[in-house]
């Protein structure tokens, strides 16, 4: 009985041991880089990238994917809003993860990377290590820090100097938020969502490396890297590319009745015909007034608390708060209240210097505004004009 409980515990410790063992890749073995197309989902729209590590000899197929994320995870959506987003490394086979793209209809592509046994091993090593429990969580940026980056970040901390990323073709000093606009239809509540809460710093001028936030850059910047070989030569990073799964692209654009630019277009429309009325009656609306002031000060709220009080780092020096004005809120509520009119008018003077400004920011491209907001922008512009003139003809 003893010497069976002693071979038991032994059998164990020898498991534990060999599952501890370094696994070495044999020289069959491919490293890939895994690049997706989008889906209909707001966070596919961009596409995927992951890395795929086969080994026929060690039967071998699995996919490290960085993208692995969890709605129902403690606290998600207040993380979500203060920029903490905790995403997760997953290691699974890789036809897993072509049967889901595949029933998705979206088009996958490897390209196999070009790389002698040492360095195949390291890249091996590096990620076998971050897919532990311990490492697998990562704070994830959708532009700094997500599924497309860490290939570009593992590549170079793994080969050091060894890896050059260039591409004349692509051209420097694009900025990320026109990178994103390209892939995101510019009439979709999404691309509104992210250009309305994202500040100056997706306007700064950015060299090719930093693209590869965009799985499609990943794959074209891929292609043209080099890397050193066993004689000190450069080489083309890229061995060889596979189409998987061949689906047509899905399309970005899709009509939609209530799109941004429909809905804000029949506001702007409504409210202009309201200040019409009323300068013809010289009168004023206070419910449209009411709903302006409180529709921009509580826009402006939600920017200054993301950019005050949350991590994400996109959301500070956002040039929004001029129109989406903050105090606006507080107002929307006095407004029935007996105010100085004097008080009122010099306000309003201020939020038309405001609107001015914002259109200055746009046109020399300081920061780029949601295309969907023109409408509003007018109107407001519109309603504010009306306002300084009824104050000013009132005091008369």
């Amino acid at each position: 009985m003893k010497k069976n409980i002693f071979l038991s515990l032994l059998f164990i410790f020898f498991i534990i041991q060999l599952q501890k063992a370094q696994v070495n890749l044999s020289v069959y073995s491919e490293i890939s880089i895994i690049t997706a197309g989008p889906g209909d989902e707001l966070y596919e729209k961009f596409g995927h990238s992951a890395i795929r590590i086969k080994d026929p000899v060690l039967n071998l197929d699995i996919i490290y994917n960085y993208g692995i994320f969890d709605f129902n995870a403690p606290n998600f959506y207040t993380n979500f809003a203060q920029g903490k987003m905790y995403y997760l490394l997953a290691k699974y086979d890789f036809k897993y993860f072509l049967n889901t793209y595949k029933k998705e209809k979206r088009w996958v592509k490897q390209q196999v990377l070009n790389l002698n046994q040492q360095q195949k091993q390291a890249y091996f090593n590096y990620l076998e290590t971050n897919a532990l429990k311990e490492n697998a969580t990562y704070l994830y940026d959708p532009f700094f820090n997500n599924c497309a980056t860490k290939l570009r970040d593992i590549t170079k901390y793994v080969f050091k100097n060894d890896v050059q990323f260039k591409n004349k073709d692509i051209g420097d000093y694009k900025s990320l938020r026109n990178l994103m606009n390209q892939e995101l239809y510019f009439n979709s509540w999404g691309n509104l969502g992210i250009n309305l809460i994202a500040g100056i710093i997706l306007d700064e001028k950015r060299k090719s490396e930093a693209y590869m936030y965009l799985p499609d850059y990943v794959y074209s910047i891929f292609k043209n890297a080099t890397v050193k070989s066993n004689n000190d030569k450069n080489k083309q990073l890229v061995l060889r590319e596979d189409v998987l799964l061949n689906f047509k692209e899905k399309s970005n654009s899709k009509f939609n009745l209530f799109s941004p630019i429909i809905l804000f277009t029949l506001i702007a429309f409504i409210g202009v015909f309201i200040t019409y009325i009323d300068f013809k009656n010289n009168k004023r609306t206070k419910i449209a007034d009411f709903l302006v002031f409180f529709t921009t000060g509580f826009v402006g709220l939600i920017l200054v608390y993301l950019w005050v009080f949350s991590s994400h780092k996109t959301a500070p020096n956002n040039f929004n708060i001029l129109w989406a004005f903050l105090p606006n809120l507080i107002l929307a509520f006095k407004l029935s209240k007996n105010i100085s009119k004097t008080w009122f008018q010099k306000y309003i003077g201020i939020l038309l210097v405001f609107l001015l400004l914002t259109t200055v920011l746009w046109i020399f491209k300081i920061q780029v505004f949601p295309i969907a907001i023109i409408p509003l922008i007018f109107l407001f512009f519109v309603r504010y004009m009306f306002l300084y003139q009824f104050l000013l003809n009132s005091k008369k």
